[in-house]
């Protein structure tokens, strides 16, 4: 009786504190072992030649090699770069050579062949180029924060509807993540009932060495909620399925970088929409030790289960990234998601060709940054 009562104590303060040995997992599944298997999803179509002719415009973030990829992927031809700065065309030149470097942003625009452009220029240009390109006829695929204020925002979207062009931004923990496009399926699937609730984490390693100048100028990139968190409230919309939505709170704080006056290194809101309700916390702390940039991690609760999403790493295990946690009233299932195909590049390129929003819903686009923008003015300084 003493020892089964000293084990009792003992395996309480474990779970507590939330160190239980990994052996010990299963029992929290009333008795049932972790299920874990491989995820498949719908595989997308290879294409053999160009749909459509694109360019890129901007390449100050290396996301823009993501975004390049998945158009030419999902049916895109590059035509043309360009960028101000030549350190960037040179080595933007060395991973397309197939396409031609323009003389200018107008040979782009003027092109009726082009028919995209991406961009992942300075955050505070990706809006007013976005309208340039809207202008011109063509559509818009920006990096994310797309859009840096709320003036930025108002003008794009009346310039959106006045030439009904597409302005699209790439949110790619979700669009380029294969973890959160499997989530997707099964959470539209109904897997966990009704969702409640999402819990999104943002966590990113600074290097400050690496950065450029602009980087450290919340001018320039919105802020820390408007840059990283459009992420989060791009997740908390399309899990939640809401269409409408208000930040109840947020603050930011600069904790760890004060030779950089007016820099934030963390943020967190809480909103809530007309279907369920999320929390946000986004900052620049990943440690060294970690092995990659940071352990972005993504909780879907619902009525009859959760999901919990480890995109890039799995601590103290060798799983790497793209894992997907299944919690429902059977069992816990695990889920590698490496084999799950990501369908971002083949739908914008669809939408270009036939005017649909199967990517995302323009009204889905433009209230992600709505959101991140309001919590960014509205911030408490809390450092």
């Amino acid at each position: 009786m003493k020892n089964n009562r000293r084990s009792f104590i003992k395996d309480s303060i474990l779970q507590t504190a939330g160190i239980g040995l990994m052996g010990s997992v299963p029992t929290f599944a009333a008795g049932q072992p972790i299920r874990e298997m491989k995820a498949t999803g719908k595989k997308q179509t290879r294409f053999a030649k160009g749909r459509i002719k694109f360019a890129v415009i901007g390449m100050n973030h290396g996301h823009i090699y993501g975004m390049a990829n998945a158009v030419k992927e999902g049916g895109g031809e590059m035509k043309y770069f360009f960028a101000k700065e030549a350190e960037l065309n040179q080595a933007f030149a060395k991973r397309y050579p197939e396409a031609k470097q323009a003389r200018s942003e107008e040979e782009i625009l003027n092109d009726p062949e082009v028919k995209l452009v991406l961009s992942a220029g300075i955050p505070k240009d990706r809006a007013p180029l976005g309208i340039r390109v809207m202008k011109a006829g063509k559509d818009y695929m920006a990096d994310k924060p797309g859009i840096t204020t709320l003036e930025q925002l108002a003008e794009a979207r009346k310039v959106q509807k006045e030439t009904g062009r597409i302005f699209s931004i790439m949110y790619s923990e979700r669009l380029g993540n294969k973890a959160t496009v499997k989530a997707s399926e099964l959470v539209y699937s109904g897997a966990i009932g009704r969702v409640i609730q999402t819990v999104g984490l943002g966590p990113h390693r600074m290097r400050p060495e690496s950065r450029p100048d602009w980087f450290f100028d919340m001018e320039q990139v919105g802020g820390i909620i408007t840059d990283i968190a459009s992420h989060q409230f791009d997740q908390f919309l399309h899990f939640t399925n809401s269409t409408e939505a208000q930040v109840l709170a947020s603050q930011v704080g600069n904790f760890n970088h004060k030779e950089h006056a007016g820099f934030e290194d963390f943020g967190d809101a809480m909103v809530r929409g007309n279907k369920g309700s999320g929390y946000v916390r986004v900052d620049w702390f990943t440690p060294d030790g970690l092995d990659t940039w940071g352990d972005g991690r993504l909780t879907v609760i619902g009525t009859e289960g959760f999901i919990e999403l480890r995109k890039y790493t799995n601590l103290a295990t060798d799983k790497g990234g793209n894992n997907l946690y299944l919690v429902n009233q059977k069992e816990t299932i695990y889920m590698n998601c490496d084999d799950v195909d990501l369908p971002y590049g083949t739908q914008i390129v669809d939408d270009v060709l036939n005017r649909t929003e199967t990517a995302m819903t323009q009204d889905h686009c433009f209230l992600a940054m709505e959101l991140a923008l309001i919590a960014e003015k509205n911030a408490v300084q809390i450092a």
